[in-house]
C-alpha cells in the first residue's frame, strides 16, 4: 500500500512497512540497523567501528603470524630455542647459493622477523610488518622451490607451511590490524587496501633484489 503526499510542491512517496502502522518514504533503506552499516565506510573524522568478532580473528591472526616468525627470528640472531644462530644461519644461506654479505643477510633476516612479529602482535604499523614478513616468506619459499623441494612437508623439505603464512600475511596486509590493535586510528587502518597494495609491492621488490644481487 503507497500514498503520496505534497510539500510545497515535492510529491513523496510512502510505502507501507507492514503491519506497524507506519509509513515510510519510497526508496529508504530501512535494513541499515547498525552503525557499521550507517558508516558505509570510514570517513576521516570518526574512529572505525568495533566489530567484536572480526577483531578478535585478526588479533588471533596476528599473534600466530607474529608469534611464529618472532620466535624463529630469535632462534637466527641469539641461537636458542634449538636455533642456528647468526655464524650458523650465514652458512646456510650460503649453501642456499647467496654470495655476498652474508653476516649482514643474517642479521636483516633475523631481526626483520623480530621486529615484525612484535609490530604485528601489537598491531603497530601493520602494513610495514605484515609487507616485511610476507618478503621474508616469500623468499623462502622461493629457496626452497629453487632447490627443488616439492610443496608437501614430507620429510621436512617442503614448503606449504611458509605458504600457509605467507597467506596470512597477505591476508593481514590488505585487512588491517582489526580493533585489538595500536593501529586504530590510523590512514592505513581506514584505507587498508591501498596500503595493502603499496606493501605487496615493496615484498615483491625486496624478494627480487635480494636474488638479484647477493646469490649466484
Amino acid at each position: 500500500m503507497t500514498s503520496e503526499s505534497e510539500d510545497y510542491g515535492r510529491r513523496t512517496t510512502y510505502k507501507d512497512s507492514g503491519d506497524s502502522g507506519y509509513f515510510t518514504a519510497a526508496g529508504s533503506d530501512t535494513t541499515l540497523s547498525e552503525p557499521e552499516d550507517r558508516l558505509g565506510g570510514y570517513e576521516e573524522d570518526r574512529l572505525p567501528q568495533w566489530h567484536g568478532g572480526l577483531s578478535f580473528g585478526l588479533l588471533v591472526l596476528r599473534l600466530v603470524l607474529g608469534g611464529t616468525l618472532g620466535v624463529h627470528g630469535v632462534q637466527k640472531v641469539f641461537g636458542i630455542w634449538g636455533g642456528p644462530g647468526i655464524g650458523e644461519f650465514s652458512r646456510i644461506l650460503g649453501d642456499q647459493g647467496y654470495t655476498s654479505q652474508l653476516t649482514v643477510l643474517s642479521w636483516l633476516g633475523g631481526v626483520t622477523e623480530i621486529a615484525g612479529g612484535v609490530l604485528l602482535i601489537f598491531g603497530l604499523f601493520t602494513p610495514v610488518a605484515a609487507a616485511a614478513l610476507l618478503a621474508v616468506v616469500a623468499n623462502a619459499v622461493y629457496l626452497k622451490y629453487q632447490a627443488g623441494s616439492g610443496y608437501f612437508l614430507g620429510n621436512g623439505d617442503g614448503y606449504e607451511f611458509h605458504v600457509v603464512l605467507g597467506g596470512i600475511a597477505l591476508a593481514l596486509l590488505f585487512t588491517g590490524p582489526g580493533g585489538v590493535s595500536i593501529d586504530t586510528n590510523t590512514p592505513w587502518r581506514r584505507r587498508p587496501v591501498w596500503f595493502g597494495v603499496v606493501g605487496l609491492v615493496l615484498a615483491a621488490a625486496v624478494v627480487v633484489a635480494l636474488t638479484y644481487f647477493f646469490r649466484r
